[in-house]
């Protein structure tokens, strides 16, 4: 009687086992498909990205470009400065003469721009300040004028307590 039981039980767990394995398997290819898309996805966006017409030259800025959105103007008149970017600015010691030098001579990180976006598109534009820092400054074109979204020191992350 004790032999029958045993059988029972190795047949038991290897019938588990089995389910175990034929699950691992059936999950494992789906995540190597996603994966797989994914990275076919990344490869399209980087294809696509490198393949536009009419690829700027960094050394160039942007405005400058017949083929750059009408919406961005570097040499917008009216800088209006959110809340945050004016917090920003005072933690990271950077003023808005600076901040005007980047919007007329800072070159555009494609990557954290979003121009496309509505309603409010986004350019992110990087360039040394007087004093030496990296920064990213994010600026909004709108009818009122450009809005300085916020202001990034690449180099040093420094002490803020904006919101």
């Amino acid at each position: 009687m004790k032999t029958s039981k045993s059988k029972y039980v190795i047949m038991l767990a290897a019938f588990i086992a089995v389910m175990v394995a034929t699950l691992i398997r059936k999950h494992q290819p789906r995540q190597e498909k996603e994966r797989a898309r994914q990275e076919q996805r990344e490869e399209l966006a980087d294809n696509k990205r490198d393949s536009l017409p009419g690829r700027r030259d960094p050394a160039k800025p942007p405005s400058d470009e017949p083929n750059r959105p009408e919406g961005f103007n570097r040499r917008s008149e009216k800088l209006i400065f959110t809340k945050h970017a004016r917090c920003r600015m005072g933690c990271r010691h950077i003023d808005e003469a600076e901040v005007r030098d980047i919007l007329l001579n800072g070159r555009i990180n494609d990557r954290k721009s979003e121009p496309a976006a509505r309603p409010d598109p986004k350019y992110a534009l990087e360039g040394k300040t007087k004093d030496g820092q990296e920064v990213r400054i994010i600026f909004a074109p709108s009818d009122r004028g450009m809005v300085v979204i916020t202001v990034i020191d690449l180099d040093t992350d420094w002490p803020c307590n904006c919101k």
